[in-house]
């Protein structure tokens, strides 16, 4: 969860993806041209409980600010906004109207005097700026509800993407991640040319030379153009050497049920082509329905064989209105849980095993807040000595690794 509180008094907090937070950015900087008061809450509904943790946090921001206008959007305002319309002095807006200023303007909530109370979510400053490049999806993954609320893929024009990236560049950020729901699948024609993921890389580095450090945010591995961002990222030093895929599952069998177009198989090849110059990490998916134990030890194995350094698995969350809802074979929730443990366990072995090599190596880092810096890897770097300003780039020597972060030594 993401949220900001700068000092304006349009405050904004955000659950779910990266996403969410940088269209609440955007929000934010619309409303505060012609509103002086406002929350907006930007909602998540990619599982049960982040549904659930939207409409309280809703509610409870409510309470607290009984004279304040709030917005309810996002995912979860977009699929259940009867969670929503009772809350007092809200309104709904869906994922279809929430980059419109007319959607906010036209709501009507009736306050005197419109005045923020009570809103303690602290504002985590990053060092680096994400920019979207695209919004929706094409794709209809079993277990998935984001393209009903989120629409179908619309690849955004490159001179808007550059004009954010620019902008971004002048304000200080380093660090550029292009970010979008489906960021892999991006995909523009200009005349009788078509730009892919790949191509929008490069243009953007060659336009921009301010940029010094360029990532992706979550990829689909059986994008063909993949390949392409993988032979970018090792001839390119500004891009960074690793990716996170969209994975989901190991077990071609379960990949298949979930409706997903890669196979183990696939990601084999890609970390291969890496040639272990490149990290990755990955979304797991435990219990979906009809996963044996059989068939988790087909991911679990997967784990173990190619070695990514970071996993975020969960267990699997039915969501109604979804086909994995009704599918046979629903796994109890005490046997997803136990695997999530498993493979974390696993990811959590390779992770050690990667850092340990990095030891006595010189890496560069974009520093962060409190010393804390972000290796290319994506790996927290304590930087042990005097101060170091945020979004300063600088080589350091890994020293030691402490709770699962490196040490460093400025050079």
């Amino acid at each position: 969860m993401q949220a900001e509180n700068k000092k304006s008094n349009i405050k904004t907090l955000s659950f779910g993806c990266r996403l969410n937070a940088l269209e609440s950015e955007k929000i934010k900087n619309m409303l505060a041209e012609r509103m002086n008061t406002a929350i907006v809450v930007n909602t998540c509904a990619v599982t049960a409980e982040a549904e659930r943790q939207s409409g309280q946090a809703v509610r409870k921001i409510a309470r607290e600010n009984p004279n304040a206008p709030i917005f309810a959007t996002g995912c979860a305002a977009t699929r259940n906004p009867e969670l929503f319309t009772k809350i007092p002095n809200t309104a709904v807006i869906s994922n279809a109207d929430k980059m419109k200023l007319g959607a906010y303007i036209g709501q009507n909530i009736q306050i005197q005097q419109p005045k923020i109370t009570n809103f303690n979510h602290v504002d985590t400053k990053l060092s680096k700026q994400f920019v979207r490049i695209q919004n929706g999806c094409n794709h209809n993954c079993a277990y998935c509800i984001t393209r009903q609320l989120r629409g179908t893929a619309i690849s955004f024009d490159y001179i808007d993407i550059l004009a954010d990236v620019q902008r971004a560049v002048c304000d200080g950020f380093s660090e550029i991640v292009l970010t979008g729901v489906d960021l892999a699948s991006y995909v523009k024609k200009d005349g009788d040319q078509v730009c892919l993921i790949s191509d929008l890389c490069k243009k953007l580095l060659l336009d921009v030379p301010g940029i010094k450090r360029l990532r992706l945010s979550s990829v689909d591995p059986a994008v063909p153009d993949i390949d392409n961002v993988i032979d970018l990222i090792l001839n390119e030093p500004r891009m960074m050497p690793h990716l996170h895929f969209s994975m989901q599952s190991g077990s071609d069998t379960i990949l298949k049920s979930m409706g997903r177009r890669h196979s183990a198989q696939r990601v084999r090849d890609l970390v291969a082509r890496g040639m272990g110059k490149i990290t990755f990490s990955w979304d797991i998916i435990c219990g979906f329905p009809g996963e044996t134990e059989e068939l988790f030890n087909e991911t679990l194995n997967l784990v173990r064989e190619v070695k990514p350094i970071k996993i975020h698995a969960f267990p699997f969350s039915p969501r109604p209105g979804t086909p994995a809802a009704d599918m046979q074979n629903q796994i109890n929730r005490a046997v997803s849980k136990e695997r999530v443990r498993i493979i974390n366990d696993a990811a959590n072995q390779n992770r050690a095993e990667f850092m340990h090599g990095q030891l006595e190596k010189t890496v560069q880092v974009l520093m962060e807040e409190n010393n804390i810096a972000r290796c290319p890897h994506d790996i927290d770097v304590k930087i042990a000595g005097e101060s170091v300003p945020a979004r300063t780039i600088c080589n350091v020597i890994i020293t030691n690794i402490e709770n699962d972060c490196f040490v460093g030594q400025k050079c």
